[in-house]
């Protein structure tokens, strides 16, 4: 992939600690939600709904950006589209993808090839009350040291 490739995904994306979470998962399944709890928790918005990734060649690493149209924006269901800060250029590190029957118990994470590159890829049940807790215990145990 050259230097300058870019790529939209379907996925919302909040910033931890300077690392890129992506969160995909069927419309309604509370991918906004789960960035909403993350950013009352400290995190950082990317984009909500869908994320420019960019491959960055001088470090291999694969950069998250807002999507054009919808940067510093994020829908919270019952309230509508809201404005909020946001960050940009932060390197991704982990794919979470929420689902109603993830598995309970896991030894490694999978791992996602997007844009030509191997990220680290959990799911999570979309339902738990301590998915925000869970997610961050993911990017910590499972993503990407950069």
């Amino acid at each position: 992939m050259s230097t300058d490739s870019k790529i939209l995904y379907p996925a919302s994306c909040v910033a931890i600690g300077g690392k890129a979470m992506l969160i995909s998962g069927p419309s309604g399944i509370g991918k906004s939600e789960l960035c909403l709890a993350l950013i009352d928790r400290g995190a950082q918005l990317v984009s909500d709904d869908h994320v420019l990734l960019e491959f960055d060649g001088h470090t291999e690493t694969l950069r998250a950006h807002p999507a054009p149209n919808i940067a510093g924006q994020i829908e919270i269901r019952n309230l509508g589209i809201q404005r909020i800060q946001h960050v940009r250029n932060i390197p991704v590190t982990l794919l979470v993808t929420l689902e109603k029957n993830a598995p309970r118990f896991i030894d490694n994470a999978a791992m996602e090839i997007i844009a030509g590159l191997k990220i680290p890829h959990i799911a999570m049940d979309a339902h738990s009350a301590a998915l925000p807790i869970k997610a961050e215990w993911a990017l910590r145990a499972y993503g990407l040291q950069l």
